[in-house]
């Protein structure tokens, strides 16, 4: 049984075109301990993501995305050189965890903020909450089925 999650993303740092190039990207970075434990405690192998393009105008749902490789430790945060440095960490004792993800398909057409905000059957959903900033964030299957819906899709077609 697949869990469904969230993961935002500036398009001018990774966008969703880069992880269709790349074939499969590591999701480093995150210095926030609630996405954190959700990396290295909840997401599986399997596991679907909605690749949320943020701080852009609109931001949107860009595409759909599948963990590839479960929680393991984030090497930025022990390199001096990386700006995910975090002197706390080290390999031996690492702070931070990070998973792979690759793509599954590029959405038709985005999916914009506001028309998730529109969509009655995303009400509750955590990225349309006041104050939400989580940059990775579990989603309800059945607002996951709702996005989907939106553009004519669904998970049958992924």
């Amino acid at each position: 049984m697949a869990n469904y999650w969230l993961m935002k993303s500036e398009p001018d740092v990774y966008p969703y075109s880069q992880l269709v190039a790349d074939g499969s990207t590591h999701w480093d970075g995150v210095r926030n301990y609630q996405a954190r434990n959700i990396m290295r405690d909840d997401m599986k192998v399997g596991d679907f993501v909605l690749f949320y393009h943020s701080n852009t105008k609109p931001p949107h749902v860009a595409g759909i995305a599948k963990v590839c490789r479960e929680g393991y430790p984030d090497h930025t945060s022990w390199d001096r050189k990386s700006k995910y440095f975090d002197e706390k960490s080290s390999e031996e004792k690492p702070r931070w965890i990070m998973v792979d993800i690759e793509p599954v398909c590029e959405l038709p057409s985005i999916i914009s903020l506001g028309s998730v905000r529109e969509n009655e059957r995303c009400e509750g959903m955590l990225l349309i909450r006041k104050g939400q900033r989580l940059s990775v964030q579990p989603v309800e299957e059945l607002h996951f089925d709702a996005i989907l819906d939106m553009i004519g899709m669904s998970r049958d077609d992924l």
